[in-house]
């Protein structure tokens, strides 16, 4: 049975996360297992279907979406309108995964990398939800040629958005941004493409016996410097202009993970973590990371920022 996208919640890897306050793993979820990620049981289409489901118009799946010229009106320099109706709950369903996950299949240690989804994502909400908002057309700093910020806890995060008149996007907002009112399972499409995002690069181990310092402090501190060194495989702000999304946002999938808020959690459970990394893990719109707390950061972990659009 197909996975109703909008209930997956998923596990990082060992990413050398750096937990800061009390464990910070879910009794419902599965344990972190390097390299890949598991997803948590997802309830059956009966359980968030009501009404008749619609669907959007099928296309080629062996294309990439084209987006159109990103929109900006409203909205503060480097940054980009998006608006229109968004499904809160979506069905996708894989047709071809990734050899890695067929050959051990039923274990908890590899991420289920779907290589093509079928055509067309089904939207399973009795109604749609229209969105208008703007968000940062990069990672943060948000400045190309600049690497992303890494090293970065949620609570971080969420202050440098709001010291620049932002703030974090929520997880809808995310989601909308990268997959679109086509419900794209990738925001390139509905076949995953490593030759246009940054991902499935290969895992490197995380040396886990000290703890690397936060993104400001890293350059200085002679471990986490030399461990940035060997484990960074980001590319710098700009430098494709391939992964990018309908609405013109690049990077959304890939090249760093993102922190979002996930509305009506309390702390210290308002983080997650959406779009994937440059590792081999999922890197698609709808799965969201909620393994780690507001106060964790590592080094894969960066952010975009969000705003009301005017």
């Amino acid at each position: 049975m197909p996975c109703p996208a909008h209930a997956l919640r998923t596990v990082t890897p060992a990413l050398f996360f750096v937990a800061l306050g009390a464990p910070s793993c879910k009794s419902s979820q599965a344990s972190d297992a390097a390299p890949t990620t598991t997803a948590s049981a997802a309830p059956p289409a009966a359980t968030v279907a009501s009404g008749q489901p619609d669907a959007a118009e099928p296309v080629d799946a062996g294309a990439s979406v084209q987006p159109p010229p990103a929109r900006t009106e409203g909205c503060d320099d480097g940054m980009v309108r998006v608006e229109g109706e968004y499904c809160p709950a979506v069905m996708q369903d894989c047709i071809e995964h990734h050899p890695e996950y067929k050959s051990r299949k039923g274990e908890k240690t590899v991420s289920e990398r779907c290589m093509k989804y079928k055509q067309p994502s089904t939207c399973v909400s009795k109604e749609r939800k229209h969105l208008s908002y703007c968000v940062d057309r990069y990672e943060w700093p948000n400045k190309v040629g600049e690497l992303p910020r890494v090293l970065t806890s949620w609570l971080e995060a969420k202050a440098l958005c709001e010291k620049a008149g932002k703030r974090l996007c929520t997880e809808d907002e995310f989601n909308f941004a990268c997959e679109g009112p086509e419900m794209l399972p990738y925001a390139t499409g509905y076949v995953r493409e490593p030759s246009k995002c940054n991902i499935d690069k290969p895992y490197v181990q995380p040396d886990q016996s000290r703890q690397m310092a936060t993104y400001d402090k890293c350059p200085t501190n002679e471990f986490c410097n030399s461990e940035m060194k060997r484990l960074d495989q980001r590319h710098a702000i700009g430098e494709k202009q391939s992964c990018v999304s309908w609405a013109g946002v690049v990077d959304i999938n890939g090249n760093v993970n993102e922190w979002v808020e996930i509305p009506g959690e309390k702390h210290p459970n308002r983080s997650g973590l959406k779009g994937g990394w440059w590792g081999p893990v999922r890197s698609r719109c709808r799965p969201t990371v909620t393994f780690h707390k507001e106060f964790d950061y590592g080094y894969e972990a960066g952010f975009r920022c969000c705003k009301d659009a005017k």
